[in-house]
């Protein structure tokens, strides 16, 4: 009982929701309606462009002029009156009586929708039934079948509906009954005789229709009379707003459902949309000129009118109200606020004055903290600058001494050589840069071993900074490539590319190119990698 209970609730709620998502929906549909008329007229414009292709026949015009009025039959009528004129026109010319009878047949249509009732009555009686070819008897009692209801709307007469249903009967036994239209004339046809059996049928047309076509909104809005029919008002109001967000966002002014909902919203009180919902009915009809859709809203416009126009008063009025009432208390309270004030300015003061010397002091405690950050990080920077500057004057002593005493060892080998005049193996030896280059191979390897000496751990610290797929993996005879030669100088202060492209014996702009790369790889921001290389610490003792 209670999971049944509890069924329920979840029910009314999800419907509630969806209702109020729909509701929200053709709120923001109608509001931009103009864009939905805006692509319409768009794309009548563009068939209007094919009436000027070259060479086109006065069939070929014909079917154009049809595109035009099937565009225009709901959205201006006297446009669509236009295209069908010509169309009696062409079809005379070509002597083609199919073409006559279907642009006559049209042309009654139009009349009883803008309320030319006379005049569609003779258009549809001139036409001799048995000249027509099935499609277009088809078409003949669609038609009549449509001029008697539009009529009986005009003059609110049940006896002409009557004559409606007689013409759908004689449609019912000519038009093929798998097609959409029957279809959708027996669903209607069973709502007031099998629900059951209606309700299979408008579910059948629902799942193959595609959603927001302007026959799901004819299939919708008509479902929504069985549901009105079983009392079943929530679902009423779903598929009646599933059929105006259709209609507007096809363009189709012939509106029924918005205005069943501006009905239905002004007997639940809710004058907000009936008044919305009217008015968007309104501007359809005046802008399409459908006469027996102008009958109906304005039957009920000035009733929602005038109710929203004594809610928008009473309003008013409360809110006048409101703002007297609060005027009074904010007088009151100014009042109010003005007394502490002045009660409080002595104290104020004496908190201003003493929440200035806090933050004097606060100021100065602060200076002097930071001050002494700086001489401390000064001190601490003077040390290891001395410490390397020592340990580098120490081992610049013991690398000239080396090279002197090297250099006394070669020159003594070259004399030897010359005094005993073998000169081809001097100028062998003169030539050759094998000395340098073991000489140069010693330097770098010395430099190496000092420098991680005061930077053990300057290899790590290096591929830290660097992406997992950029780092660095050095040989295993070797303790520094030239890239981390070029970073480990960077260290020791020296900046300039041009110094460090004289030590490491290559061109200035290659020193540029590895500096530039090794930024690239960098796994912290590209233009603070040389700064954070700059933080590597030395664990020399200071």
């Amino acid at each position: 009982m209670l999971l049944l209970i509890a069924l329920g609730i979840g029910s009314v709620l999800y419907a509630n929701n969806e209702l109020k998502l729909l509701t929200d929906s053709l709120r923001r549909v109608i509001d931009e309606k103009h864009v939905f008329v805006k692509e319409k007229e768009d794309r009548i414009n563009r068939i209007k462009c094919m009436l000027k292709s070259p060479g086109l026949t006065l069939e070929g015009e014909y079917r154009i002029n049809l595109r035009l009025y099937n565009e225009y039959k709901k959205f201006h009528i006297d446009s669509a009156i236009h295209y069908v004129d010509r169309n009696i026109e062409i079809s005379r010319r070509l002597n083609k009586p199919y073409f006559t009878n279907q642009s006559f047949l049209n042309l009654g249509l139009l009349y009883s929708m803008c309320g030319r009732f006379r005049e569609a009555e003779i258009i549809l009686k001139s036409i001799k039934t048995s000249e027509l070819p099935r499609d277009l008897l088809i078409n003949y009692y669609q038609t009549y079948s449509s001029f008697w209801g539009h009529y009986s709307i005009s003059v609110a007469n049940n006896l002409y509906g009557k004559q409606q249903a007689a013409y759908q009967d004689s449609l019912f036994a000519l038009i093929d009954h798998t097609s959409w239209d029957y279809r959708m004339s027996q669903a209607s046809y069973y709502i007031w005789r099998d629900t059951l059996k209606s309700k299979e049928i408008f579910k059948e047309l629902l799942e193959i229709e595609e959603v927001g076509t302007p026959n799901y909104a004819m299939i919708t809005h008509s479902y929504s009379r069985l549901c009105h029919h079983q009392k079943k008002y929530d679902e009423e109001k779903k598929y009646l707003m599933l059929s105006a967000i259709a209609d507007t966002r096809n363009a189709t002014r012939e509106n029924a459902s918005l205005q069943s909902l501006a009905l239905i919203a002004y007997d639940e009180q809710n004058l907000a949309d009936a008044f919305k919902f009217t008015q968007s009915a309104i501007d359809d009809v005046i802008s399409s000129g459908i006469h027996f859709r102008a009958i109906e809203i304005y039957k009920f416009n000035s009733i929602i009118n005038t109710a929203y126009q004594a809610e928008q008063a009473r309003s008013r009025s409360h809110l006048t109200t409101f703002l007297i009432s609060t005027s009074i208390i904010l007088f009151l309270l100014v009042l109010l606020v003005l007394f502490i004030y002045i009660q409080m300015k002595k104290t104020l003061k004496i908190k201003q004055a003493l929440a200035q010397s806090n933050e004097e002091l606060l100021r100065l405690n602060n200076k002097l903290n930071s001050m002494n950050s700086q001489l401390n990080d000064t001190n601490n920077q003077l040390c290891e600058i001395n410490s390397i500057k020592e340990y580098y004057i120490a081992e610049f002593f013991d690398v000239c001494f080396s090279y002197i005493h090297k250099m006394e060892k070669y020159q003594n080998m070259l004399y030897k050589i010359a005094i005993n005049k073998y000169y081809d193996e001097l100028i062998k030896k003169l030539k050759s840069s094998a000395l340098i280059d073991d000489e140069l191979s010693a330097l770098y390897t010395r430099f190496d071993k000092v420098f991680l000496g005061l930077y053990p751990t300057f290899v790590s610290d290096f591929n830290a900074l660097l992406k997992d797929e950029e780092k660095i993996i050095l040989k295993p005879d070797a303790l520094l490539n030239r890239e981390l030669r070029i970073y480990a100088l960077l260290r020791l202060g020296i900046t300039d590319s041009g110094k460090i492209a004289n030590f490491l014996r290559c061109s200035t702009s290659t020193v540029y190119n590895y500096r530039t790369k090794m930024r690239n790889k960098a796994a912290v921001d590209r233009d603070e990698f040389e700064n954070e290389i700059m933080k590597i610490s030395s664990t020399q003792e200071t």
